[in-house]
């Protein structure tokens, strides 16, 4: 029963818990015994919390019991990355510099959660500050991709990502620059979705760069993602950048309905020097909606050609901004990456900036001109595969390819033009997972929540786990 309760999603524990054939206390156990058993191998964890989620758990209990059941979430355990705040509990950001920093709110989507009665389980490790994308952490070590423990699970929020491949957690959050929600889900073969810019208030997030800074679901389905979106979206006062709109039930419109769906293929950036068997698992997946009937059409985006400079220009001048006074005075803290950019000869001027934000401009322009032809985007999450944790280089068709500039290459337009994109598992290479990324016009998770469903449906995992 403990194997099947952990190998379980969300939707089918929340089913159990409703109908108290299965009790939030015993499935906190569960769930934690079977983290802890693992951590030492997969170093997903920083901290447990196991005193709070155990009475988090009883109230569940008792609530559901009289009858006060709040939805999806109550009684679900589940552990976030380190950079969101929790009200009295530590919070590192991964870091040396706050390794005893102690927030003394929660973040908005912390208290989201708690308000749905879900079980918070721990603080998961994560890249320093975020301010990468492999999790090897230099103060807290590496986290391990459960599928292949040699190797990455992708970053910033690795131990997230771990965490619900390894049934460590039944799911969790992470935040996302420029691909750190969908690298680690694609690389750990999990779910992960980066909602629209102004969906999901970032307050109590330590930021990176806060105009590509994004909160976003990480789970083991469509579904879990979908109902938990429901629950941390939503304008927040103390988030100016929210915007007020209504928030959707996502979960019902996973009908996984494909037919006349128009899924956009951009060849010139987006399957442009991609692994070939990554472009094979990623066409394979669109062939199969085309199956069921969605059209495929090819767009151009002129403006994705810079993307790569924006993105370096625009995250490297606000994160500098952000760490300005530790990185003067604290720089034998930061772990070797960081303190190397900020002495980097050429940095960003003020002029970069500001050019880069008006091209910033003309890169939205673009997409919403191609999302006038298409519904979505579909492309690869990663051009490469995971490579070897410590190695800098990864493996692209036998050429050595620089690992940071290329793993983010695809998913970063997404925070460049702040547009929902989602990662599905859609299949493997050499037993490790492979993701298709779906984007979709600004504030249409749904449709792009349900082209993945209709992904997921296909069973391109074949029901898969890691070995561990």
């Amino acid at each position: 029963m403990r194997n099947e309760l952990l190998s379980k999603s969300v939707e089918e524990l929340a089913t159990l818990i409703e109908t108290k054939a299965v009790s939030p206390v015993d499935l906190t156990k569960v769930v934690l015994d079977h983290a802890e058993e693992k951590n030492e191998a997969i170093n997903a964890y920083l901290h447990f919390s196991r005193k709070h989620a155990e009475k988090a758990a009883k109230d569940a209990e008792e609530e559901i019991l009289n009858g006060q059941y709040r939805g999806m979430y109550h009684g679900i355990p589940m552990a976030l990355k380190d950079n969101l705040y929790v009200k009295n509990e530590l919070t590192t950001m991964g870091s040396k510099i706050h390794k005893d920093f102690i927030p003394d709110v929660d973040a908005t989507v912390v208290k989201k959660l708690k308000e749905a009665g879900a079980v918070l389980t721990g603080k998961l490790n994560m890249h320093e500050y975020a301010w990468g994308i492999t999790t090897n952490n230099p103060h807290y070590g590496a986290t391990k991709n459960p599928w292949h423990l040699e190797k990455i699970p992708g970053g910033s929020s690795g131990g997230s990502a771990a965490a619900v491949a390894a049934d460590m957690s039944a799911a969790s959050l992470g935040t996302d620059t420029a691909g750190s929600i969908r690298i680690p889900a694609s690389a750990s073969g999990i779910v992960g979705l980066k909602p629209t810019y102004g969906r999901v208030s970032n307050h109590g997030s330590f930021p990176l760069a806060w105009s590509l800074d994004h909160i976003g679901p990480m789970t083991k389905t469509v579904k879990d993602s979908a109902g938990l979106l429901e629950i941390i979206s939503g304008y927040d006062k103390n988030d100016p950048t929210t915007i007020d709109l209504p928030v959707d039930t996502y979960t019902k419109q996973l009908t996984g309905n494909v037919n006349d769906l128009v899924i956009g293929v951009n060849e010139e950036y987006f399957f442009n020097q991609i692994d070939s068997d990554i472009d094979k698992r990623v066409r394979e997946s669109i062939q199969r909606l085309v199956n069921q009937g969605a059209k495929v059409e090819e767009v151009t985006i002129p403006t994705l050609k810079h993307s790569e400079q924006l993105q370096m220009v625009t995250n490297l001048s606000e994160a500098t901004a952000i760490h300005h006074t530790n990185l003067l005075e604290k720089a034998n803290d930061f772990g070797h990456d960081i303190p190397n950019l900020y002495e980097m000869d050429d940095l960003p001027s003020v002029v970069d900036y500001l050019q880069a934000q008006q091209l910033r401009k003309q890169l939205k322009q673009d997409f919403q001109k191609a999302f006038e032809k298409v519904d979505v985007l579909m492309a690869p999450t990663l051009p490469i595969m995971p490579p070897n944790i410590g190695e800098a280089f990864a493996d692209l068709n036998g050429e050595k390819a620089e690992l940071v500039s290329n793993i983010i290459r695809l998913t970063s337009p997404g925070n460049l033009t702040g547009l929902p994109a989602l990662t599905v598992p859609c299949g493997f290479k050499d037993d490790m997972p492979v993701g298709v990324h779906i984007m979709g016009p600004a504030f249409s998770e749904g449709l792009i929540l349900n082209t993945g469903y209709a992904v997921e449906q296909t069973n391109p995992f074949k029901d898969r786990k890691p070995n561990l």
